[in-house]
């Protein structure tokens, strides 16, 4: 409210200062990451339900017959997306995600099987 103080002004010691601020920073980034998730998600559908037929592969009782929902791409990005990015070594994210894994625990794993 205007003529109250600021909650965090109520904080008297400084690092917890910090942490809030911090937290704070870390709500924004969630909520900031979460609405450019949902937009690609709503252009995939928008843009690429027509040239992907493996998009249409859920049960809806009132399916749209050009564009399919925002759920339907959701599923079809966690079931496919790692198979995309290998099948497109290329690309400038598959890059950056090998670049960010650690090797041995890849190779480790490749030695338990």
């Amino acid at each position: 409210r205007k003529g109250e103080p600021h909650p965090l002004e109520q904080v008297t010691d400084e690092t917890d200062r910090q942490r809030i601020r911090l937290t704070l920073q870390a709500i924004e980034g969630f909520v900031m990451c979460s609405c450019i998730a949902t937009g690609l998600v709503q252009l995939i559908a928008l843009r690429f339900s027509e040239r992907v037929p493996g998009l249409f592969f859920r049960y809806l009782r009132t399916p749209s017959k050009t564009i399919v929902s925002e759920a339907t791409v959701t599923v079809y990005l966690r079931k496919s997306i790692f198979r995309l990015f290998a099948q497109n070594p290329h690309l400038s994210i598959t890059k950056i995600i090998r670049s960010k894994q650690d090797t041995s625990i890849v190779d480790a794993d490749l030695l338990a099987s």
